[in-house]
């Protein structure tokens, strides 16, 4: 049967894992795809590289344009990233009749509905399993596995850089800046982090899982995104003496309301099984109705983890190549014609329970003052811990666990406190999620 001709643009650590992976399982996946699935071109402006890693095993360009005009090409890899040139390629290759399979997040979320919306018009298929949690199958499980299903929420940790930088900052209680160096020593940083640390590239995955989960338009802009850059390691410290880690979560819910979209570190009981995921590893977890919760762990970048994904793009096309376009599975998990528009709420408008880190004096009716000030706007405390001031020191540390409350009440009730004589400075807000029924 003849074989999938496929074009690779770029051949960095995914390319290159993308590239080796097919060429070693090459008869396996063949006989999974029913036919033959072959780089026949490489772009990349790096030649040399490009080169080594093919071993002279397919044609090699620097013209990236020329691979999506190539008109025996059916399949386009997209592995460049960005939001430019990468936009370009894809829009091209979808008008040129082709399929494409992309890693890229920060395209698909900003600019997911015209790209889908143009390869639904064209009768190609996007396939873009590597572009959330790596090796990890999310995707299709959302869009396939749990199609009988109403799905309320997906918790994730979906960054590993900054997983990575937790689990360290929890298990050596170093700073956050010292940690970070390390990470970018070991590799699991860039040398430009701000993506991973301030919460974009969650916030890019959660947006995708957000449109499969609940049938809405790709909306990033609406996301609230919050990093772990300003994160103090006390505050991880006291959060495992109450029995919780801190993790960086991209959480979609929905509610009456409407779809909570949202990234931030987040207090998990450690007795979930997500507050456990260590290092560089990612995790999804999904609550829906008639299934229960699912947890789906494994590695969430890397070039042979992420390789798999693309790949198994690769033989879902394969397979679905000669389909007709309406009996495919849609891009979005819903069909194009039955997608909602639901509100995203505010991050004002968000129920959470929260913790509260206060450093206050250390003097009779303290606890009374902010405890009033709580009950002014309806907050009720779960919890309250007051540590001991240290030898000299005429202030101590508060912490308070409150009940849930919506978060524009939180915010309120923090101004007053603040404004109080006996609070020194800020007051450090997390929140909080049980994640369990």
């Amino acid at each position: 049967m003849k074989p999938i001709n496929v074009g690779l643009l770029g051949i960095g650590t995914v390319g290159g894992g993308t590239f080796t992976v097919l060429q070693r399982n090459c008869d396996e996946i063949t006989r999974r795809a029913g036919r033959p699935i072959r780089i026949t071109v490489v772009a990349d402006k790096n030649l040399e590289l490009a080169k080594q890693v093919t071993g002279g095993a397919c044609r090699l360009t620097d013209d990236a344009f020329s691979v999506v005009n190539d008109p025996e090409v059916d399949v386009v890899i997209e592995l460049i990233g960005g939001y430019g040139v990468a936009k370009q390629l894809v829009m091209q290759a979808i008008a040129n009749g082709k399929h494409v399979v992309t890693a890229n997040k920060a395209l698909l979320a900003t600019n997911g509905n015209e790209i889908f919306q143009a390869a639904q018009d064209k009768g190609v298929m996007i396939g873009f399993e590597a572009a959330v949690a790596g090796g990890i199958p999310i995707i299709k499980a959302v869009r396939e596995g749990l199609t009988a299903n109403r799905i309320e929420w997906v918790a994730g940790i979906i960054n590993g850089t900054t997983n990575f930088i937790l689990s360290e900052m929890r298990d050596k209680g170093l700073p956050f800046d010292t940690v970070l160096k390390e990470a970018q020593r070991l590799g699991y940083a860039e040398a430009d982090p701000t993506f991973d640390i301030e919460g974009v590239d969650a916030a890019h995955k959660i947006t995708l899982l957000a449109s499969l989960a609940f049938g809405i338009p790709v909306q990033f802009e609406k996301a609230y995104i919050e990093g772990i850059s300003k994160l103090d390691a006390v505050d991880i410290k006291y959060a495992e003496q109450l029995g919780y880690r801190i993790k960086l979560l991209g959480i979609a819910r929905r509610t009456p309301e409407g779809i909570e979209l949202r990234v931030h570190p987040t207090l998990i009981p450690a007795k979930r099984l997500i507050a456990n995921v260590e290092g560089a590893m990612n995790a999804v977890l999904v609550q829906a109705d008639a299934v229960g919760a699912t947890l789906y762990y494994g590695k969430g970048a890397g070039a042979e983890p992420t390789a798999s994904a693309v790949i198994a793009d690769l033989v879902d096309i394969t397979r679905m190549h000669t389909a007709d376009p309406e009996n495919r599975v849609p891009h979005l998990a819903f069909q194009p014609d039955a997608m909602i528009e639901l509100p995203i709420l505010s991050m004002d408008d968000v129920i959470s329970s929260y913790y509260l880190r206060l450093r206050v004096a250390d003097k009779t009716g303290v606890l009374a003052d902010i405890t009033r000030i709580l009950a002014d706007e309806q907050i009720s405390i779960d919890a309250v811990i007051q540590k001991e001031p240290s030898d000299g020191e005429i202030q101590a540390d508060l912490i308070l666990l409150t009940h849930q409350t919506r978060e524009k009440c939180i915010n309120a009730a923090i101004v007053k406190i603040e404004a109080l004589g006996v609070v020194a400075g800020h007051v450090t807000k997390l929140r909080m999620e049980e994640l369990g029924k």
